[in-house]
């Protein structure tokens, strides 16, 4: 006696049977495209398997680690201002230079542009730090 069998799983069979004929067409045509996207999915899988078991490996309280990091971050930020205003007056120092150059070999139409990139940069590392003291609070 035959069961009677509903739309909905009749066509959900027909659609798996179509997905295995074409994913089965696929394989045949395309096999060297697709051993060769295994093998470097394959690579980034074991990659990644190693990197969780590696980060599994860890210590399991992360609080301690973030509070070093913060604290340590903190305490370097004075350091890092200092070399990042430093770092500002050599570039101000090669700007002046540069603009200086370009002033005497006679661009004059070039010299507003450097002069401004250059004091523009400056001024951009400058802000930067104090955005990030006043931001954080360090």
């Amino acid at each position: 006696m035959l069961h009677q069998i509903s739309w909905s799983s009749f066509l959900s069979t027909i659609g798996k049977l179509v997905a295995f004929y074409y994913l089965l067409v696929g394989a045949i045509f395309f096999r060297k495209q697709l051993v060769a996207w295994v093998k470097k999915k394959l690579a980034m899988t074991v990659l990644l398997v190693a990197l969780v078991f590696h980060v599994h490996a860890q210590t399991a309280d992360g609080n301690n680690g973030l509070n070093e990091a913060n604290t340590l971050i903190r305490s370097f930020y004075t350091n890092a201002t200092s070399v990042m205003y430093a770092i500002g007056a050599l570039v101000g120092l090669v700007g002046a230079i540069r603009v200086f150059v370009l002033w005497n070999s006679g661009h004059r139409d070039e010299v507003n542009r450097a002069a401004a990139g250059w004091f523009g940069s400056c001024v951009f590392l400058v802000v930067v730090a104090l955005i990030i003291q006043s931001f954080f609070g360090l």
